[in-house]
């Protein structure tokens, strides 16, 4: 049942987690060491999963072509966690196609709260940069929220302080195509950058604290954001040019613009390596996988299971053209470029992310054995995987504070 208003959804929220939380066995949290790597990965589509009636986070899914992510694998592959993202396909610019994918967007925020609250033993909900230490110390999994694309706000700003309440931490004003708040980086240009409503969007979003997501944005949307953002950005799963060119990509020019003014790169394993044409009738099939895929939440488990079946029998025909040795030089390329300091991995997992010898999240060890190998310490591996993005959040934190103590009255 999809939610009328952003009332019913915070309602919805507190009805589902609070039973779930009281009920949950709370474990004895064990101090992590100081040295312990945090491994945190900015952009887990795993979200468009939690509706489906196949699957569960706590089974471990690796059969299962549109899982990447669940919990056995975090535990295999020392993922701690990540930022969950509220991604919503988009539709037309009309106020019906604003509201139908505003009350997605809102049920799949409950869906995130809802899978924490069920397993309150094993996940948790962060809503704070120092929530991340805080967690993994208690042997959970970090659960942070992002929204992919603002489509779903519409043209009401206020609904951003109503994901913020929710848990949303990070965002992004646009997906492949342009929008009511910037132009994409897929797209032929409309406003030539953030429209004056995406400029409000940054504002409020600063005023806020919420960070400033610039992947799939347009190279002149990420220039303006660079300037009218009061804090730094951040791309949650983006690539580089210089690998690959491809829109999606950042220029090296835009790398040490981005490093100069604080931001952060997530470098993703898409966007690496040409596009595998399909035969046509390959192609055909696919397309139509990919739109089933947008509405599994939807399907029985024996439509899912012959969908399943299909993405298997295309993938074995044609397998991802990309290779782990690709990902390194991506990931490699713009450590040199933008420095250690402003670079992550947010590596689009559950959302098209996977090259052949990293497939999904257990596979993350091979980077870090990559990384080492290449002579970077165990301090660096710290900033690559949670220091860096956790620094951008705490300076958003900080400006929310600044913003809000500004406006408060004197006396």
């Amino acid at each position: 049942m999809l939610l009328r208003n952003a009332v019913s959804a915070l309602a919805l929220v507190a009805a589902i987690t609070a039973p779930a939380l009281a009920a949950a066995p709370k474990p004895k949290p064990r101090p992590a060491a100081a040295s312990e790597l945090i491994m945190l990965d900015t952009h887990l589509d795993t979200p468009v999963n939690f509706g489906r009636v196949d699957w569960d986070i706590m089974a471990d899914n690796s059969a299962d072509p549109f899982s990447q992510v669940d919990y056995p694998r975090m535990v295999r592959g020392g993922l701690t966690g990540g930022f969950f993202a509220i991604y919503i396909a988009q539709g037309p610019l009309t106020a019906e196609g604003y509201a139908a994918a505003r009350d997605e967007a809102l049920m799949r925020a409950v869906w995130i709260r809802e899978m924490v609250a069920r397993h309150s033993d094993r996940f948790a909900l962060a809503f704070a940069a120092d929530d991340a230490a805080r967690i993994a110390a208690q042997h959970k999994r970090v659960v942070f929220q992002s929204m992919e694309n603002s489509y779903p706000l519409g043209e009401d700003l206020t609904l951003l302080r109503t994901f913020y309440d929710l848990g949303l931490r990070l965002a992004g004003p646009v997906h492949f195509r342009n929008n009511q708040f910037a132009d994409s980086a897929t797209d032929t240009p409309r406003w030539h950058g953030l429209s004056p409503l995406g400029k409000a969007w940054v504002a409020e979003a600063n005023r806020l604290g919420i960070m400033i997501d610039a992947s799939h944005a347009s190279d002149d949307v990420f220039d303006q954001l660079l300037t009218v953002s009061k804090t730094p950005i951040v791309l949650s799963h983006s690539g580089c040019k210089a690998v690959f060119d491809h829109p999606r990509n950042l220029d090296d020019g835009r790398l040490r613009k981005l490093a100069a003014a604080g931001g952060v790169i997530q470098i993703n394993s898409v966007y690496l390596k040409p596009r595998t044409k399909l035969d046509p009738a390959t192609r055909a099939d696919q397309d139509r996988v990919d739109a089933d895929k947008d509405r599994l939440s939807t399907l029985s488990a024996a439509e899912i299971g012959r969908l399943k079946a299909e993405q298997r029998r295309i993938d074995a025909k044609y397998p991802p053209p990309a290779s782990f040795d690709d990902f390194m030089a991506n990931l490699l390329h713009a450590l040199k470029v933008a420095g250690v300091d402003h670079v992550g991995v947010g590596a689009d997992w559950d959302g098209g992310g996977g090259v052949v010898g990293m497939k999904d999240v257990a596979d993350l060890p091979k980077i870090n054995a990559r990384l080492r190998q290449a002579g970077y310490s165990e301090a660096d591996l710290r900033k690559i995987w949670s220091g860096n993005i956790l620094r951008v959040m705490r300076q958003a934190e900080a400006n929310k504070a600044t913003a809000a103590k500004a406006a408060t009255p004197a006396g």
